[in-house]
């Protein structure tokens, strides 16, 4: 099963010293794939590089552990794919069409992302070659510090080992039946010793955190300045901080990158030429409780691009989609997502909450089984977690000929399921609740909500645990693989700490005699009126989730002037009660 990638804010830094002669980064597969067929792929899921270099094998290349995730990092690590060889002794990854003729083999060096689950006994075969081609080819085994521990390493090799040649390969071996070993971030360069600059690892750090686009600014450590004149070029922001010029140690500053834009920068002094690759942090808030999301998004767009959630992997992404789903006495507003397979997770964070009851309930519509094909095809594919991104709570869903069922369970797998069988294209409501004092996960499915008590009304499903939720401070919308998860529409999700504030808002009487008028609005001022007219917050969302107006009021104006013609989400919320209404300006 697909493992989840806890996501925290990680700034990796690349350098190089002098130029680049090859670099390959495995591209981004969307699943396991045989090499020969990954060759064949479409970027990004194939090799970054094309003639005359030739990539063959007997590996394959996968998305699983990938390099700067959970199973470890280094400096570079670009966490997409990775080529894996495993369980069979022989089983290679050969690149040919290398060219190095331009630089002397003292000054040509090498460096590898290197992952090996059994490091103590099982360490990979590294050889070149410059005559590949030929009927009997030799090969030069390449000495290295081996792995001390399973995680991923930077593997280096220093100048001299790789010769000068226009006709270079690489071949990485399984030496032996057991052990995994895997292949990244394989980098080859030429090294001047006159180039005396070293770049530490790139961080980021945001300059702010709200619903709108955020900037962030890079910070790049050096030493060895001092002498010289650099010349420096990031891909977006400008250039502050210290000169390395003029400074032996310091700090390039790169200011006013968008958040979700990852840098660049080229540090080029005569010829010597050093790059920084900074990933994006995350400059996203937390959503606040009572958290309602109508997925109010333009049809196609990414989910995690939204500002109320966030890509967690890599892979296919969750999209936003035209329409909601409806249920009776459940009202719904905006667009819905829908995703299938392998791919992307997307986490939405909200107030972390140790006490009580948290509630979460979203609609949601199996509209296509035909790809879960796995023998074993229980999947859970979304979740309560707590603030770090860990399950807390989890539905499953597994094929039962036909039809499916639901299941609920705080691990990874699950017996407990619902005896219900349900039909593809039916619209289900989901309510899942977890207690503090009883330490006890709830789901009811399809209650009826004219009648529905949660101290009265029995659960779906339901488990008492053994060991407590510390916390819960965030929902994941999840994609297993290609085989186990159906094609899912996901929408109106909610959550609270009281069933009033996810259902509230579903209800005709959540505000008693709502108006909202005119709509569309066409000269700046938006009236919103109730039976109580006591004091509103009025929030606006665009199309993208984008907050673009927050104020309290406690008259019924609300001045929506500055708001440009389009389509928008209106959440107004008086004496803990919250609706939202799709709202037009002209």
């Amino acid at each position: 099963m697909k493992k989840l990638y806890t996501l925290f804010l990680l700034a990796i830094a690349s350098v190089s010293f002098g130029q680049t002669i090859y670099s390959e980064n495995m591209g981004t597969p969307t699943g396991t794939t045989l090499i020969p067929a990954y060759v064949a792929g479409t970027a990004p899921a194939t090799f970054q590089n094309g003639a005359p270099i030739v990539y063959t094998g007997t590996g394959d290349v996968r998305i699983t552990s990938a390099s700067g995730g959970t199973s470890g990092t280094y400096n570079g690590a670009s966490g997409g794919g990775n080529v894996y060889l495993t369980n069979t002794a022989g089983k290679y990854f050969q690149i040919d069409g290398i060219n190095t003729s331009a630089f002397s083999s003292a000054n040509i060096q090498m460096t590898f992302g290197y992952l090996t689950a059994t490091f103590a006994t099982v360490q990979v075969i590294l050889e070149y070659s410059t005559d590949a081609a030929a009927t009997t080819p030799t090969w030069t085994p390449i000495t290295f510090a081996n792995n001390t521990t399973a995680a991923w390493n930077l593997v280096s090799i220093p100048g001299g080992v790789l010769p000068s040649s226009n006709s270079l390969s690489l071949r990485f071996t399984q030496p032996a039946v057991a052990g995994q070993i895997r292949i990244d971030d394989i980098k080859i360069f030429n090294y001047n010793p006159a180039c005396t600059l070293v770049l530490a690892a790139a961080t980021g750090a945001c300059d702010a955190v709200t619903f709108n686009i955020d900037t962030y600014t890079a910070t790049i450590p050096f030493t060895g300045g001092g002498t010289g004149s650099y010349t420096i070029t990031p891909s977006l922001g400008t250039v502050a901080g210290d000169n390395p010029g003029s400074v032996a140690a310091g700090n390039i500053l790169i200011n006013g990158i968008p958040e979700g834009t990852n840098l660049t920068v080229d540090v080029v002094s005569g010829v010597c030429s050093y790059q920084s690759v900074l990933t994006a942090p995350v400059c996203k808030p937390v959503n606040t409780l009572p958290y309602s999301e109508p997925f109010p998004y333009t049809a196609g767009n990414t989910l995690g691009s939204s500002q109320r959630w966030t890509n967690l992997n890599t892979g296919d992404d969750i999209l936003a989609a035209a329409g909601s789903l409806s249920y009776n006495g459940y009202a719904a507003t905006g667009n819905s997502v829908t995703f299938t397979g392998a791919g992307i997770d997307c986490f939405s964070p909200f107030t972390s909450t140790t006490t009580g009851t948290i509630y979460a309930s979203f609609l949601v519509n199996v509209t296509d089984l035909s790809t879960m094909t796995a023998t074993t095809p229980t999947t859970y594919f979304a979740g309560l977690t707590d603030a770090a991104k860990n399950y807390k709570g989890r539905l499953f869903i597994t094929k039962s000929g036909t039809q499916y069922q639901f299941g609920l369970d705080a691990a990874s797998t699950t017996t407990n399921l619902d005896a219900t069988l349900r039909n593809a294209g039916d619209v289900q409501l989901v309510i899942m609740s977890y207690d503090f004092t009883t330490l006890t996960l709830k789901a009811w499915i399809n209650p009826d909500l004219a009648t529905f008590d949660v101290a009265v009304t029995l659960p779906t499903l339901s488990q008492v645990l053994t060991t407590a939720i510390a916390d819960l401070g965030g929902f994941i919308l999840r994609q297993d693989t290609a085989t186990t998860t159906p094609t899912i529409i996901f929408d109106e999700l909610r959550i609270d700490t009281t069933i009033g504030g996810i259902l509230a808002s579903n209800q005709v009487n959540a505000i008693a005699g709502l108006k909202v008028y005119p709509n569309p609005v066409s000269n700046g001022t938006l009236f919103i009126e109730s039976d109580l007219n006591a004091a509103k917050t009025i929030t606006v969302f665009d199309v993208l989730g984008k907050q673009v107006l927050n104020t309290t009021t406690s008259s019924n104006a609300v001045n929506v002037s500055q708001l440009n013609p389009g389509i928008y989400m209106v959440q107004i919320t008086e004496e803990g009660n919250t609706a939202t209404k799709k709202l037009v300006i002209r």
